[in-house]
């Protein structure tokens, strides 16, 4: 089983990245939080989880957070949860959104994650009760707001499920009107979960991702 892997990064891309370890190139799926912190030429380390598959090629998810390969393990112990959805749910509410829920039994922060309905996520949160603790409370830093950064995060996150970076972007815009302070705070799984939630609840056909319109 690979744990973790250390190598230079040899490419990034919305859903996925390689990394070279001892002359092979290794890909590996990754949630937009740990692909943005990848940098083409610069050395990675990453907590993995291999996921072999009957007839299909094996897959590697990537994680730069210990926390985050927790909640994407645990995922996948509830019955009809694979290994897209579960990297879904890291993607979308993080490790201590998705232990607070499940703490607090709130199934219906897990619908916001895409493959994941009603019936779904009070399974999720039945299964895990046990299984998994609030984070500890820790002060968050004073930090400046960067726009540019969480918005390239935000569209790398919904191309990845399925939309165009042009739906992507309008759905951005037209989900934070109401809003602003989402922007301003930057907070990368907040907005996604928003945006998600403005998608899934628009009348219109514009904003649906390929394959769902």
């Amino acid at each position: 089983m690979i744990a973790s892997l250390t190598g230079e990064v040899a490419f990034v891309g919305a859903t996925q990245a390689v990394v070279e370890v001892s002359g092979f190139g290794i890909e590996v799926h990754a949630s937009p939080h740990t692909l943005a912190g990848l940098h083409v030429g610069a050395t990675a380390h990453l907590h993995t989880a291999y996921i072999a598959r009957k007839d299909e090629s094996p897959l590697l998810f990537g994680f730069a957070r210990p926390d985050e390969k927790e909640i994407f393990t645990v995922m996948l112990s509830v019955s009809g949860v694979g290994p897209r959805t579960a990297l879904a749910a890291v993607s979308v509410l993080g490790p201590d959104d998705a232990r607070r829920a499940i703490a607090t039994g709130d199934d219906k922060a897990f619908t916001a994650v895409p493959g994941i309905g009603p019936k779904s996520a009070r399974r999720i949160v039945l299964e895990l009760a046990d299984r998994l603790v609030l984070p500890e409370p820790a002060p968050q830093p004073a930090a400046e707001p960067q726009i540019q950064v969480w918005r390239e995060q935000v569209v790398d996150a919904l191309t990845g499920l399925g939309w165009n970076e042009k739906d992507a972007a309008r759905g951005i815009d037209d989900a934070l009107q109401s809003q602003p302070e989402l922007a301003d705070s930057g907070n990368v799984a907040e907005i996604l979960r928003a945006v998600l939630s403005w998608l899934g609840t628009s009348k219109g056909t514009t904003h649906a991702p390929a394959g769902r319109r």
